[in-house]
């Protein structure tokens, strides 16, 4: 993703979709390990419940993080940081979008197409997009893994940049995103200010 054209900050639903996504992808990530490492049985059962839950949450989250960028948008870069990190971070942002959008998604034809269910949280079940195919959920099931772990090091490139930002330049990055009540800027109090 590319920087934005507001002037003052990152707006509220903004900072609350930010949050919401990172804590599931943070939840995720290590159920997805736990689940494929513990023996089969009902705590492997809950895990992938859990796991396949949760990456429909982010799926529902990111779709929500979309419409919200593409209507209110997003602030200007940092003017104090380098051009190679705005590519870096612009590269990071982007990747992590489409990766967000796209591995449920996959995960969800595997899943339909391995003929498991896909529930939600155990408050419904999504139906079947495609039918059973064990080919093709073993090679979606692969991308899925792998596409995993890009997105665990694209996290943590995201996450060393803010720490890097907060605690070693001490520069405002880091403080855009995150809510006043942890130190970080007042969400702006309308959704104008960005120009056209």
């Amino acid at each position: 993703m590319t920087y934005g054209t507001r002037l003052d900050g990152y707006p509220a639903t903004s900072k609350l979709l930010h949050w919401l996504v990172a804590i599931c992808v943070l939840t995720t990530a290590p159920v997805a390990i736990a689940m494929v490492r513990v023996d089969k049985g009902p705590t492997q059962d809950m895990l992938y419940n859990f796991h396949k839950s949760l990456g429909v949450l982010i799926l529902i989250l990111m779709l929500l993080r979309l419409i919200n960028r593409l209507t209110v948008g997003a602030p200007i870069a940092d003017p104090n940081i380098e051009p190679w990190q705005k590519t870096v971070s612009s590269a990071v942002h982007g990747l992590l979008y489409l990766l967000l959008l796209a591995m449920p998604v996959v995960g969800y034809v595997a899943n339909s197409a391995y003929g498991a269910p896909t529930p939600f949280f155990g408050l419904f079940t999504l139906p079947k997009i495609v039918g059973e195919n064990q080919d093709l959920a073993k090679q979606l099931f692969t991308l899925h893994r792998w596409a995993g772990f890009l997105v665990i090091l694209l996290v943590l490139m995201h996450v060393g940049a803010a720490l890097y930002h907060y605690f070693i330049r001490k520069d405002d990055v880091l403080k855009r995103m995150l809510p006043e009540a942890m130190g970080g800027f007042p969400a702006p109090l309308s959704p104008q200010g960005h120009t056209e």
